[in-house]
């Protein structure tokens, strides 16, 4: 079978190709390959800057040329290096082999054993890893994430005065604002949004166990850790972890998936407040002609966005569990289970990718429906009880507590007259009594 959206075992790679085709450019094989050249190229050009006396015959004219290596890499490049692999079995090996072709076409073949020089394959990759995985983060992944809550805030603001019967334990409770419910999962949103932001991508780089063994032996007037934290760092954008093994920690990595995980969370409570809002009929939703709710049943219009958001959520967030709890541990100075799972980081990110465009769409098809959420207030008078024995505990009045809730427990209908002919009953002012009647589940929303 020919390898496309109907074969693809992956619905990632399938029947939601179209939403997470752009996260092929930071997580596919062809991506992990391009990172790793790009590392090599600009570790080489590094190299040159740092007074190795082998490598003075190359200026920074030949940056540029060097750099069209990684700039111009293609699917075909990419095939080059899978065929080295068939030989060497071995992928970073591969890319250094390949990397040296291209050398001998620049006509550099005489600097080439300075190509992968004193590295080991886990200084390539996690250097490359993060890398990727910062770049899709800025492209990709927070624009997503912004476009959400930018809709939500619109919402927010759409419906701050729209007044709305809470529901504690599923029962009636003291009236809110529909806007402010939608703001709750704004802030938290962007409160774990920031956290996220400000988790460093950190990234190995010192040698085949950490202490840049093979360069000091070398070059050993060069300050090889001041070398690596300024090509880490200053070079690739990122944060060289300072004491390591054959391998990066992975304890920041571990923390953007934990973020990503309370992220996506807030994200699964959201589709479910939206669902259940849908099913109350505070909400309907626009209907495209075409589209088919049920197979059997021509009425419905189902809110299969929030319930497809909810489902992929929770994919995202068992992969990102499994990265998080397992990366960090690693037998000794390395092995090698690191490897195969760090290859799925893309995974969890398409899941939630996938969520938030269909969070996305189940918002812009919201219709607000505020007569069902007009006659839910009127049938549930009995809310304002709270407000009207708050007033009366303030004036000093007995057991307000206890006479509201012998009023609204013992009568079968609790309406606007019920209320007001109770209030009449009360033995307090006329200033108080109309300050109660004018208590409404309309009004008492609060601040």
């Amino acid at each position: 079978m020919t390898l496309d959206s109907l074969t693809a075992i992956s619905p990632i790679d399938g029947r939601y190709h179209d939403k997470t085709e752009k996260l092929s450019l930071y997580f596919s094989e062809h991506a992990l390959i391009y990172y790793r050249v790009r590392v090599e190229i600009e570790y080489f050009i590094a190299l040159c800057n740092a007074s190795i006396p082998q490598l003075h015959g190359i200026n920074s004219d030949m940056f540029k040329q060097l750099r069209t290596i990684y700039t111009s890499f293609s699917i075909a490049d990419a095939q080059r290096i899978k065929d080295i692999e068939k030989t060497t079995n071995h992928d970073v090996k591969a890319v250094e082999y390949f990397i040296k072709e291209k050398f001998d076409v620049l006509g550099l073949t005489q600097y080439k054993e300075f190509i992968h020089f004193g590295l080991t394959s886990q200084d390539v990759n996690n250097t490359a890893v993060p890398l990727s995985l910062k770049e899709a983060m800025y492209q990709v992944m927070y624009p997503a994430i912004e476009q959400v809550l930018s809709k939500l805030s619109q919402l927010v603001e759409e419906y701050k005065d729209i007044p709305m019967l809470a529901r504690t334990h599923g029962q009636p409770a003291s009236p809110t604002r529909l806007g402010k419910e939608i703001q709750v999962f704004v802030e938290r949103a962007h409160i774990q949004l920031e956290q996220l932001q400000t988790i460093p991508y950190s990234a190995k780089f010192g040698g085949a166990t950490g202490n840049f063994n093979a360069h000091h032996v070398a070059y050993p007037s060069i300050n090889w850790q001041v070398f690596g934290n300024n090509f880490v760092n200053d070079m690739l954008g990122l944060h060289r972890s300072q004491t390591t093994t054959q391998i990066e920690h992975y304890d920041n990595l571990a923390s953007i998936c934990d973020a990503f995980k309370r992220i996506n969370t807030i994200l699964i409570d959201l589709c479910r407040d939206m669902w259940q809002y849908i099913s109350i009929n505070y909400f309907k939703q626009k209907i495209q002609k075409n589209e088919v709710g049920s197979s059997a049943m021509p009425h419905k219009v189902n809110p299969i966005d929030f319930e497809n958001a909810e489902g992929n959520l929770g994919i995202a967030n068992a992969v990102f569990e499994h990265l998080s709890a397992k990366l960090p541990i690693s037998r000794l100075q390395r092995d090698l289970t690191d490897s195969t799972v760090l290859r799925n980081i893309g995974v969890p990110m398409a899941h939630t990718l996938i969520a938030l465009l269909s969070i996305q769409k189940g918002l812009g098809k919201l219709l607000i429906n505020e007569t069902a959420i007009h006659a839910d207030l009127e049938a549930n008078w009995a809310v304002v009880a709270e407000g009207i024995q708050t007033i009366l505990r303030r004036e000093g009045y007995p057991n307000p507590y206890e006479a509201l809730k012998e009023l609204t427990r013992t009568n079968s209908v609790i309406n606007q007259v019920s209320i007001e002919a109770f209030i009449d009953t009360l033995q307090v002012s006329e200033i108080v009594k109309n300050e109660l009647r004018a208590i409404t589940p309309y009004n008492y929303t609060g601040i």
